[in-house]
């Protein structure tokens, strides 16, 4: 549309908007043809989290993409709409410039299994894609990272190379090429691209044949080299596309944008870690992500001069430090800011956080414990870190010479700061046993001790079948879970000793700090025994030759100090004395060496911080770790293959896809690398997880918006499906059986093509009817109308014999009612039946009407 005569009318009940520049307009693109960029266009691309009318306040996320062949003109007239559609967006927009082949997480999320760059242009919009056509014949190199893309190259040999995935489209025939050196994990994205062009393009009709050794694919190698020629020569190793590692994204840099007099002055203010308070309502910021990404923030008091300001020198810093023109340009207004933008900063606090979050342990007070609750609402359980209240089966061992020790359950709250220990914790779910291995690091701890501490967790992982979820816990650093099963007993002496059940050494003095309201979030540290370690708003046990003194500061409350006098038994058995802040007698101070200063203003409220989870997929194939980041992220982003990283900021979980065993032992590692490295000065201490596929515990699936338990247990693997297994995409074998009647001759010596390859380009040339059928014929039902409607529970999951009188048990599904097919299918009965009939086969027995 012309970006003068108004904005169009956007659907609310669609997520994702596009429009394209065409004939310097904007105009929309239809909905089957998203994840399509044509490089001569510019395209505008609207995200809005869920119904425009609900989410009026939220962030929306407003794409500017610029093809690497879109002219001048296309530009400004892209650029002048995504004023225009921002100003009529109002607040709460977080807006992107994206570069063909270069952009950001966020967009690339949008688009599974990928995104289709197409060369050149289109006349109109509604030639993006056309369904069922077959006159095709074209290249395209897919590139099949976490994110997939998929690039229109020359049809020829010579754009081939060993390390990528290629595909011919001939319209009819559709054959995936992987390179030798491509790993399952993207034959399989790419084989998930190639069904989606399948579905979307060609109704499903379209065969797929798969080359993964040339040598035992010799039918499609006939196809390609008629199509191809013969390949002369080797094929060369594709260069490593260059990716950006966590030390370059931790060099963050804020500069403050500012008038002074006529001139725009920009001024470096600070580098990492960075603080939230050092960005102004009244002014405009850069924050330059080491290269990786620039920010735009821009306060609510700001002009538009000031913004427009702030744009252009943002551009000019993109210029101006040998930056690629393609990095990424993202503008933020104040109370809109991403995820990403957030955790650059130490902390970071947004005005609902107060209602929105019941993160920390002070927040269980809140909220009465339900096992029932925290296993049906996992959200709950993330968010409070807790998969149920403690009182499950909790068995401890200590590292002691290498090997684990037991810990008399007389003494399982009883650590000490220089030993190591492994915490093995064992609930139900479902009415499974489930199992949390926590692996304690004292401070003091030995490096051989520590490295004892995983060797030994590895052998109960493996007495264990691997179902033991691992988290790395230091000293001091205890999640609320692991305080919540010690219920308010938790003890941390000093040194090594105490931990074999025989008591702890007699001292003259020895001080222990206890905190905590209750039995969730209650523990005990032993401390210096000196004066300055007091605090007014905490309880102190000092335990004397004779006596033992509990100590109640001024600021502590009733909870906290019945949660001394039950921990009080454990540290001594001597007499106990009360003694009130300002009333201690001469002998108290005297054991502690005398009066000193002490901490005794009232200890400020926790800084809980308002970060949203993030979902990295975790990458060393190129040298150091590169993570790439998934944005509106679900469980379908999990495979088997991967190893994922989802912060939490309170805890950094590790996931282990099934077929990714080979990096559990580097997996903790990473978590360590990306702690370290993180621009936001991130503590070392925060609890690492390591999560397996199948054996993901509710503080793990929580932060999901959906979850299915038994996702794991129907999945085909690449080579069931490309080998033939239930529902899998035409073999070679079943093609080559379709076509045996028409071949004429074998394929001649002299390189010209044979009756096979011909049937292949002959489809991509022409879809007349009389050419031979790849799939059944579209709209083939086993009855137009079923003569009666059954209930679902008569027809789902039933053996034969226990079928309804007169039911076809090989079209089951036929006899449901509409409404009952398309709640359960997704898709009327008219559309199942267009599909191919292999299709059909792989839903019916995903769904239980085989």
């Amino acid at each position: 549309m012309d970006t003068n005569r108004g904005l169009p009318a956007i659907e609310s009940h669609r997520d994702l908007h596009i429009w394209i520049t065409e004939n310097l307009k904007m105009v929309p693109v239809p909905e089957r043809a998203y994840g399509n960029f044509f490089e001569e266009h510019c395209y505008i691309v609207l995200h809005v989290p869920q119904s425009l009318k609900a989410t009026s306040g939220a962030p929306k996320d407003l794409h500017y993409w610029v093809g690497k062949e879109a002219g001048v003109e296309a530009q400004g007239t892209a650029g002048s709409f995504v004023q225009h559609l921002q100003e009529a967006l109002g607040g709460a927009t977080v807006q992107h410039r994206e570069a063909q082949g270069h952009e950001s997480a966020c967009f690339r999320s949008y688009f599974r299994p990928g995104i289709i760059y197409r060369k050149g242009g289109l006349a109109s919009a509604l030639e993006h894609v056309e369904t069922n056509v077959y006159n095709i014949q074209r290249l395209l190199h897919i590139r099949a990272g976490k994110h997939v893309s998929a690039s229109e190259v020359e049809l020829s040999w010579h754009s081939f190379n060993k390390s990528d995935i290629f595909l011919l489209d001939l319209g009819k025939m559709m054959i995936q090429w992987n390179g030798p050196k491509t790993s399952t994990a993207e034959k399989a994205r790419g084989l998930a691209l190639t069904r989606s062009l399948q579905d979307r393009e060609r109704g499903g009709r379209a065969q797929i044949g798969v080359v993964d050794d040339e040598t035992e694919a010799t039918d499609l190698m006939q196809i390609m080299e008629a199509v191809l020629g013969c390949r002369v020569g080797n094929l060369h190793t594709a260069m490593p596309s260059k990716s950006t590692d966590q030390l370059q994204k931790a060099n963050v840099r804020l500069y403050h944008v500012y008038e002074k007099g006529k001139d725009v002055v920009i001024q470096e203010l600070s580098t990492c870690p960075l603080a939230q308070d050092l960005l102004q309502e009244e002014d405009c910021y850069i924050l330059d992500q080491g290269g990786f990404k620039i920010y735009v923030w821009q306060g609510r008091m700001t002009s538009v001069q000031e913004k427009k300001a702030a744009f252009s020198r943002a551009l000019v810093r993109l210029w101006g430090p040998g930056y690629p023109s393609y990095t990424n340009v993202e503008v933020v207004d104040e109370g809109a800011e991403s995820a990403a933008f957030k955790q650059l900063f130490r902390s970071w606090s947004g005005e609902q956080r107060k209602n929105k979050h019941l993160r920390g342990t002070g927040k269980l007070l809140q909220v009465k414990l339900d096992v029932g609750k925290l296993h049906s609402h996992p959200e709950l359980a993330a968010q409070l870190r807790m998969v149920d209240d403690g009182s499950g089966k909790v068995e401890v061992w200590y590292i002691q010479d290498s090997r684990r020790q037991p810990v008399d359950p007389m003494h399982h709250g009883q650590l000490c700061a220089g030993n190591c220990y492994l915490v093995l914790y064992t609930y139900q779910k479902m009415g499974l046993d489930q199992y949390i291995l926590y692996l304690w690091q004292g401070l003091q701890a030995t490096a051989h001790e520590i490295k004892a501490l995983k060797g030994n967790a590895e052998e109960l992982d493996l007495q264990y079948h691997g179902a033991l979820v691992q988290e790395h816990v230091t000293m001091g650093s205890e999640p609320p879970h692991f305080l919540a099963i010690f219920q308010g007993q938790l003890v941390i002496f000093q040194g090594s000793t105490g931990h074999n059940g025989k008591g702890q050494p007699e001292s003259a003095t020895r001080l222990f700090h206890v905190r905590g309201t209750d039995s969730y979030n209650t523990w005990t540290l032993e401390v210096p025994a000196r004066a300055s370690a007091l605090n007014s708003n905490d309880i102190f046990l000092l335990a004397t030759a004779g006596l033992c003194y509990l100590w109640f500061g001024k600021g502590c409350s009733g909870d906290q100090r019945e949660m001394a006098r039950t921990v009080v038994t454990i540290i001594s058995r001597k007499d106990k004395e009360m003694v009130l802040e300002g009333q201690e007698p001469p002998h108290f101070w005297e054991a502690l060496g005398g009066r000193a200063p002490y901490p005794s203003s009232k200890r400020l409220p926790e800084d809980v911080s308002d970060f949203q989870p993030r979902l990295f997929e975790c990458s060393i194939q190129t040298g150091p770790l590169v993570l790439t980041e998934v944005v509106f992220f679900r469980q379908e982003d999990l495979d088997k293959y991967d190893v994922m990283l989802l912060d939490t900021w309170e805890e950094v979980f590790l996931w282990l896809g099934a077929a990714a065993s080979e990096w559990k032992q580097e997996a903790v590692a990473w978590g360590r690398e990306y702690l370290k490295t993180h621009p936001a000065g991130r503590s070392l201490a925060t609890p690492i997880v390591l999560v397996k596929q199948g054996h993901e515990p509710p503080t793990f699936t929580g932060w999901f918006h959906t979850w299915d338990p038994y996702k794991w247990t129907n999945n085909q693997s690449y080579e069931e499906v490309v080998e033939g297994g239930p529902g899998a995409v035409s073999a070679i074998a079943e093609r080559t059986a379709q076509v045996s009647n028409f071949r004429l001759s074998r394929w001649p010596r002299n390189g010209r093509a044979g009756p096979l390859a011909l049937w292949a380009l002959k489809g991509s040339k022409d879809s007349s009817e009389n050419e031979l059928e790849l799939g059944p014929k579209a709209g083939s039902s086993p009855r137009s109308v079923a003569s009666r409607s059954l209930p679902r529970e008569q027809l789902r999951h039933q053996a034969v014999e226990d079928l309804p009188e007169g039911v076809d048990p090989a079209h089951k599904e036929s006899y449901l009612s509409d409404s009952d097919f398309q709640d359960i299918f997704g898709k009327s009965k008219e559309e199942f039946y267009s599909m191919a009939k292999w299709r059909q086969q792989q839903q019916k027995k995903q769904l239980g009407f085989f």
